[in-house]
């Protein structure tokens, strides 16, 4: 399999040092080959390692085994760490460039993008809301068909509605947008998790799932008929279900995800039960895409008390669904018929 490409993320921010630790961990931890897309000067800001300089994602390969890997996609001879600049903010938006290139033709297995600062980014003409529509937009796929989902140990949930105020939910949340949320969601199950039956929980809006038209009606005329929707197209999925009581040990088990209504409805469960281990994974792409569910964390870097585990989960989760479509396609093409 090719290396997964990383791009480095804010210069200034903890992704140099988590990068770094995922590669001290390469052994233990059963890391495929990556190769980071950036500049040294970031990673020689925070850490003492062995770094080799290839030119080429294929080159990573070799030089894994005995040193981190670093394709140079810019020009940045100083890092500040926690100090932001404009020229970190221009390499970060250059690195993720580089990564869905190398991805989209095939020289990288998958993407892992570490943590950016959307202001810093916009200050140098980034104007993508996120690294989300970003990816999905060089993809050839439509920002609304590009789901987001935060995938732990112990759950995975997929926000319907994602960066918006609260009191703007009720208006967004239609049926038609949680069906596709939903039918994304359990094909990318199918596709990348090897879940060929996936089971779906849909939360509730409302408290206690809006009670029966008591505490609102969006769960029993919007939410209710998409479950139902969904049902006869053939996919396991349960609700409006309360929110309150479906992360409970015994009854997320039941699940393979849940999609929620609001942001925090999402995040909250995956940052109380995972938050060491969270992954933000794109669904809908015709590539992989993950990266650790953290931030730059300016405030602490530098200091050497970052710790890998979310950019670890984050690249085993790359490797493991990148293999997973390659041997899907590998199975398809074994059984289409040869043409004489």
């Amino acid at each position: 399999m090719n290396p997964l490409a990383v791009s480095i993320g804010d210069p200034s921010g903890i992704g140099p040092e988590v990068i770094a630790g995922s590669w001290e961990a390469r052994v233990s931890a059963g890391l495929s080959p990556f190769v980071v897309l950036g500049a040294e000067a970031p990673l020689r800001a925070v850490w003492g390692g062995p770094i080799a300089q290839v030119s080429s994602a294929a080159e990573a390969v070799a030089a894994f085994q005995h040193s981190l890997p670093v394709l140079n996609v810019g020009e940045l001879n100083s890092v500040q760490p926690g100090q932001p600049t404009r020229a970190g903010a221009a390499l970060a938006f250059a690195a993720l460039e580089a990564a869905v290139a190398l991805a989209l033709k095939g020289e990288a297995a998958a993407m892992v993008t570490a943590p950016v600062s959307k202001s810093e980014l916009k200050a140098v003409g980034y104007t993508w809301p996120g690294q989300t529509e970003f990816v999905a937009e060089r993809s050839g796929v439509s920002p609304d068909d590009a789901v987001m989902m935060l995938a732990g140990p112990n759950v995975r949930t997929v926000p319907v509605t994602i960066h918006i105020p609260l009191r703007a939910v009720p208006e967004a949340l239609t049926t038609a947008l949680i069906l596709q949320r939903a039918e994304v969601t359990a094909r990318a199950l199918r596709l990348d998790f090897g879940i060929e039956n996936p089971r779906l929980a849909i939360t509730g809006l409302n408290p206690h799932a809006g009670e029966d038209g008591h505490l609102g009606a969006e769960d029993q005329t919007i939410i209710l008929p998409a479950v139902e929707e969904l049902r006869r197209r053939g996919w396991q999925a349960e609700g409006p279900l309360p929110a309150d009581a479906l992360f409970a040990p015994h009854i997320r088990g039941r699940y393979d995800a849940m999609l929620c209504m609001y942001h925090d409805q999402a995040l909250i469960p995956v940052k109380a039960l995972d938050f060491d281990q969270g992954v933000n994974m794109t669904l809908g792409l015709p590539i992989v895409r993950t990266s650790p569910d953290h931030g730059t964390a300016f405030n602490i870097a530098g200091q050497g008390i970052a710790r890998p585990d979310a950019m670890i989960a984050a690249l085993k989760m790359a490797a493991q669904c990148a293999e997973r479509r390659a041997e899907r396609r590998a199975a398809s093409h074994a059984q289409t018929p040869s043409r004489p």
